[in-house]
C-alpha cells in the first residue's frame, strides 16, 4: 500500500496575478499558507490486470482495460491524465478522497494533481523534487487538459507551509515569507474558516479574468495591479509582524478582487460577510476564485464566539484548521511495486 496527500490552501493576497494571461507580461505574485486540510491517493496493487479509480468525492468509479486506450475524459479525468502521463495502464486500484467538499476555494483540485503526480511518481520510481511535482501538475491541468486557472494552488499543495510565490514567463518561484514563530501562531489563532454551504464552478469565472486581461480591459487590469501590490505589502507586514495592517490589507484586496469578473461575490456572501465586521471580525475574502465555497474571515480571539455564533445562525459552518509546514508528502510506502507494469507510449489524441 501507498498512501500521499498534498495540503489545501489559504491565499492573503495576489490571487488571480497567477494567470498566464496576467504573468506573462506584467509578472504575478501570491501569499498565501498551506493548511492541514489534506487530498490523499492511496494506492494497492490488484491481482487483476484491469486499472481501477475509485473517487470518494464523486462517487465515481473508472475501471480500465490495459488492451484500450487511456484517454482524460469523462468522469474522472484528472487521474486518467496523470496515469496516461506516467505509462500506468494495469494492475493497480487506486482511491482518492478530500477533507473538504470539491469546488470551495481551497484548491483541493490542484491539491488533487499534486497527491497524484507525487504518488504515482513515487509508484514508478521516479524521484521528483517540490518544483518538479508543481510543474508537472500544472502541466498536466493546464496544458494536457486546458483547464482555466492558474498556477499558485500547485506550488502551494506541493510545498506547503508560507510562501512568496512569483510568477513570469521565464517560471515559478518559492520563497518562504520571514514570520517570526509568535506572529505566525497569532495569524493562525485570528483566521477562522466558514463554509458557506456551496460549493461553485470556477471556470467560468477564470475564463471571464482570462479573456478581459487578454483583452486588456482596463478596470480588470487595473484591480489586478492593486491586488498585486497589496500581495508586496502583505509580505512586509507579515515579515514586521504588523497583523493590524494586514487585516486592513485583506480587506481592501477583496474589495479589489471583487472587480475581476461578476458573480465573484453573491448578495447572501456579502451579507455574512458584514454580519462578522459588525460582531468584530477585522477583515475577511471568499478563497478561491469566489461565488461560495469557504469564507475566510480575520478576528481578533475576544470576538471570535461572537462572530462564530452568528454566521452559524445564518448557516454557515465554522471548520477548524492549522498551517501545514511539510507540503506533499508519500506517508505510507509498504508494499512492493517493482514489478508493475508501466508502458509509455506517445499521447493519442484525446476524444
Amino acid at each position: 500500500m501507498l498512501i500521499a496527500r498534498a495540503p489545501m490552501r489559504i491565499s492573503f493576497g495576489g490571487g488571480g496575478t497567477d494567470l498566464e494571461a496576467y504573468y506573462a507580461k506584467y509578472g504575478g505574485m501570491v501569499i498565501s499558507t498551506a493548511i492541514n486540510k489534506y487530498f490523499y491517493a492511496i494506492v494497492t496493487t490488484d491481482e487483476s490486470e484491469d486499472l481501477q479509480v475509485i473517487s470518494a468525492d464523486f462517487r465515481s468509479l473508472f475501471r480500465h482495460s490495459p488492451y484500450n486506450d487511456l484517454f482524460w475524459d469523462g468522469d474522472l479525468a484528472l487521474p486518467k491524465a496523470i496515469l496516461h502521463h506516467f505509462g500506468v495502464r494495469r494492475g493497480i486500484n487506486l482511491f482518492i478522497a478530500s477533507e473538504v467538499p470539491p469546488g470551495t476555494g481551497l484548491g483541493s483540485s490542484s491539491a488533487a494533481a499534486v497527491t497524484l503526480v507525487r504518488a504515482i511518481s513515487t509508484l514508478v520510481e521516479q524521484p521528483m523534487t517540490k518544483q518538479q511535482v508543481a510543474e508537472l501538475a500544472s502541466y498536466i491541468e493546464i496544458e494536457k487538459m486546458g483547464m482555466p486557472i492558474g498556477k499558485q494552488d500547485q506550488y502551494a499543495a506541493a510545498f506547503g507551509s508560507l510562501n512568496k510565490i512569483t510568477f513570469t514567463s521565464e517560471g515559478v518561484s518559492v520563497e518562504p515569507v520571514k514570520v517570526a514563530p509568535e506572529v505566525r501562531q497569532t495569524l493562525e489563532s485570528r483566521l477562522m474558516l466558514f463554509f458557506t454551504g456551496s460549493s461553485r464552478e470556477s471556470t467560468s469565472i477564470l475564463k471571464h479574468q482570462r479573456k478581459s486581461t487578454q483583452n486588456q480591459d482596463e478596470s480588470v487590469l487595473r484591480a489586478l495591479h492593486n491586488i498585486k501590490r497589496v500581495a508586496e505589502e502583505v509580505q512586509a507586514c507579515l515579515e514586521k509582524g504588523d497583523l493590524d495592517e494586514f487585516a486592513r490589507l485583506l480587506h481592501y484586496s477583496w474589495q479589489e478582487k471583487r472587480r475581476l469578473a461578476p458573480n465573484l461575490s453573491t448578495g447572501f456572501i456579502d451579507e455574512c460577510y458584514e454580519l462578522a465586521l459588525r460582531c468584530g471580525a477585522s477583515a475577511g475574502k471568499i478563497n478561491g476564485a469566489g461565488g461560495g465555497g469557504f469564507l475566510m474571515i480575520y478576528c481578533h480571539e475576544h470576538a471570535q464566539e461572537d462572530v462564530t455564533q452568528a454566521l452559524e445562525e445564518r448557516g454557515l459552518k465554522r471548520m477548524n484548521f492549522h498551517f501545514d509546514q511539510q507540503g506533499a508528502t508519500v506517508i505510507l510506502n509498504t508494499a512492493n511495486f517493482s514489478n508493475l507494469w508501466v508502458e509509455p507510449y506517445a499521447a493519442p489524441t484525446n476524444s
